[in-house]
């Protein structure tokens, strides 16, 4: 760390204000800060708690996905070389999966972050912390097929046109990640959805349809024209976006969350609970293969749980207020399930249910509120 310390300080001098390269200011700044406390204190009264700082926080959720990251890298490659007939190793799988991956997410990282700093530095302020976890969360719920160029337009759009616009991190009111997601969707279905998106250079005679796209033409949730049982589902290796399939790799993250206390397990809970009533109403009145799917099993299809986990989490959308909290997890699972299973031109809600419900966020809490404050002004009535 003390060769980086060095390195830092002296490129520092050369991007102070007035100096040659002051431009670069706001990039210099977000490395420093990446790899080091500031050094500065305040000079007022102490407002902080502990030593850790948004960036700490953002890196957290970057370790919490990197098990569904390398589980997402090596069934890539699985599926690629399965569809090809050919088994390999572990490693051999991985390496495929890798060298798909890792554009993807160096794409996704220049895109977003080189826009943030050129925002940055027009605003004469420090880079955002928050693209540290949005660029990767980008990489971990598109197909591995999806080409460079459309990952770069739909950061783009979803950096400037869903946080920047709104004052950048903490401002935004929709998560930048879901709505890359969506832009992606509705701009590019064509290379967002069908049978041969799923898996990197497939073969043609391999159905690369994930279990929800089976359950929505009438059949179980099948791969290879086999039945998943539930710990297949759990363990993930089939034909989905890079970092969805896999609830075991989803579930250390959760923990690593919350154990770290970094997401709400409120929310997250609540999000299941949504979930799991919108299944068992289905289940009650089932006239076709999907709705017949018990209610357990669609928290483990599709990107229901790295949803839960990671999307309807995010502290900035989400509600703030600790019964807001509930209300707003409980709703976003709902509607996940509803629209999944009522529209058949879209097998997966979780997208549309969390951009739906950072819409709503700010009114829930609104009326969480003012409830309070009733109960608040009847108890002092009644006391005077």
């Amino acid at each position: 760390m003390k060769f980086i310390r060095n390195i830092l300080d002296s490129v520092k001098p050369h991007v102070q204000k007035g100096a040659k390269f002051h431009a670069f200011n706001s990039m210099y700044d977000a490395a420093d800060t990446l790899f080091f406390v500031p050094n500065t204190v305040t000079k007022t009264g102490s407002h902080i708690r502990d030593g850790v700082d948004m960036k700490r926080s953002m890196f957290v959720v970057v370790i919490a996905l990197v098990p569904a990251l390398l589980f997402g890298m090596w069934n890539t490659g699985q599926m690629h070389f399965q569809s090809l007939g050919q088994e390999v190793d572990i490693m051999d799988a991985f390496l495929y999966g890798l060298l798909k991956v890792l554009p993807i997410i160096i794409v996704s990282y220049a895109v977003g972050l080189g826009i943030e700093i050129v925002f940055a530095q027009g605003r004469g302020h420090e880079v955002n912390e928050g693209f540290f976890v949005s660029g990767m969360l980008i990489p971990l719920i598109v197909p591995v097929s999806t080409p460079l160029w459309m990952v770069a337009v739909a950061v783009a759009f979803a950096v400037i046109f869903g946080k920047e616009v709104f004052g950048g991190t903490g401002m935004n009111i929709v998560n930048p990640a879901i709505l890359t997601r969506a832009f992606l969707f509705f701009a590019y279905p064509q290379s967002m959805s069908g049978d041969s998106v799923w898996i990197a250079e497939k073969a043609d005679a391999f159905s690369g349809a994930t279990p929800l796209a089976e359950l929505t033409a009438g059949n179980a949730p099948l791969f290879a024209g086999a039945n998943l049982s539930p710990m297949e589902m759990m363990i993930g290796a089939y034909p989905g976006s890079i970092g969805e399939t896999s609830t075991i790799a989803i579930i250390i993250g959760a923990a690593i969350l919350l154990y770290t206390g970094v997401a709400s397990w409120k929310v997250m809970l609540s999000f299941i609970g949504g979930g799991l009533v919108m299944g068992l109403i289905f289940n009650l009145f089932a006239v076709n293969a999907y709705m017949e799917l018990p209610a357990w099993e669609h928290l483990l299809l599709g990107g229901f749980a790295f949803g839960a986990v990671f999307m309807i989490t995010d502290p900035v959308t989400a509600t703030q207020t600790e019964m807001g909290k509930w209300i707003y997890g409980f709703f976003g699972g709902l509607i996940a399930i509803l629209v999944r299973v009522v529209n058949p031109a879209y097998p997966e809600g979780v997208m549309l249910a969390i951009l739906f419900m950072n819409i709503f966020a700010p009114l829930i809490d609104f009326y969480v509120v003012e409830s309070n404050i009733k109960k608040r002004l009847k108890r002092a009535k009644v006391a005077a």
